[in-house]
């Protein structure tokens, strides 16, 4: 499988399962702002900085987390959080939505 990172003009292959933001980091991928950069949580589902849009495969991806669904409402149903999103298919992300 793949995951595009549309900004980046960067393909990623990955295991089934994956989980975006580590397959990201471990790829050079930049998922965060400054505040992110400097008050991430590490990837514990805590923070709310690694939000990535989905471009497409949205069907391929892990159902949004109770904590994704909270820190998520009132932003497009598009979004997600690399830390939470474990990949299952091909999909297209944007950073830094």
């Amino acid at each position: 499988m793949t995951i595009t990172f549309v900004k980046e003009n960067k393909d990623v292959v990955v295991a089934q399962g994956a989980n975006l933001r580590e397959k990201a980091l471990q790829n050079q991928i930049d998922l965060y702002t400054l505040k992110g950069k400097l008050m991430n949580c590490g990837g514990y589902g805590q923070c709310g900085t690694c939000v990535v849009e989905i471009v497409a495969g949205m069907e391929n991806l892990s159902p949004k987390t109770d904590f994704e669904q909270k820190v998520l409402r009132k932003k497009p149903e598009s979004y997600r959080l690399a830390c939470q999103t474990l990949v299952n298919g091909p999909v297209s992300v944007k950073t830094k939505p």
